[in-house]
């Protein structure tokens, strides 16, 4: 049976919480809780530890990818965003319309908005990423001030790399 598991961790900007079934992670998202209530536990399913622990190393600046099974719900053409969105490499940016063109419907740049609002795989689908035409940060379901950190973070560690 595929039962739905649900773990949360305190990141350096909040809770994430984890959900997923025995065999691959369905979202990851940032919660407003103030505690953790809903800790990883021996008997979670293994794609949740490694889920938790790749975003930790994430947060910690060693990864920038990551490797564990997902799978999203959504239209063809959400599914054709949220691809587009993880080929966007780590730390840098692109625009919205850039996405619409990645997936050929240049003048779709309110659609990919909508697409990339609806995806429920913070972080490891980097919708993060995504910014206005005239290079400033909009719309992010984690808040702005996330999106910001996540993008600095990013940027940080990258040029630590690269060193």
């Amino acid at each position: 049976m595929n039962h739905v598991h649900q773990i949360e961790f305190q990141s350096p900007i909040g809770i994430v919480e984890i959900t997923g079934t025995d065999k691959a992670i369905r979202s990851i998202l940032f919660s407003e809780k103030s505690d953790v209530t809903m800790p990883l536990s021996p008997d979670s399913p293994q794609v949740l530890k490694d889920c938790q622990q790749q975003l930790e190393e994430y947060f910690q600046g060693q990864r920038m990818d990551f490797t564990f099974a997902c799978e999203s719900a959504g239209t063809e053409f959400q599914q054709r965003v949220w691809t587009a969105l993880t080929d966007v490499p780590y730390a840098e940016t692109v625009s919205y319309g850039a996405i619409a063109k990645a997936v050929g419907s240049e003048k779709a740049v309110r659609a990919v908005g909508n697409a990339n609002s609806k995806n429920k795989l913070s972080i490891v689908v980097p919708c993060h990423r995504i910014i206005g035409a005239n290079g400033k940060l909009t719309g992010y379901a984690g808040t702005l001030p996330r999106k910001e950190w996540l993008l600095r973070h990013e940027k940080a560690c990258s040029e630590n790399q690269s060193v």
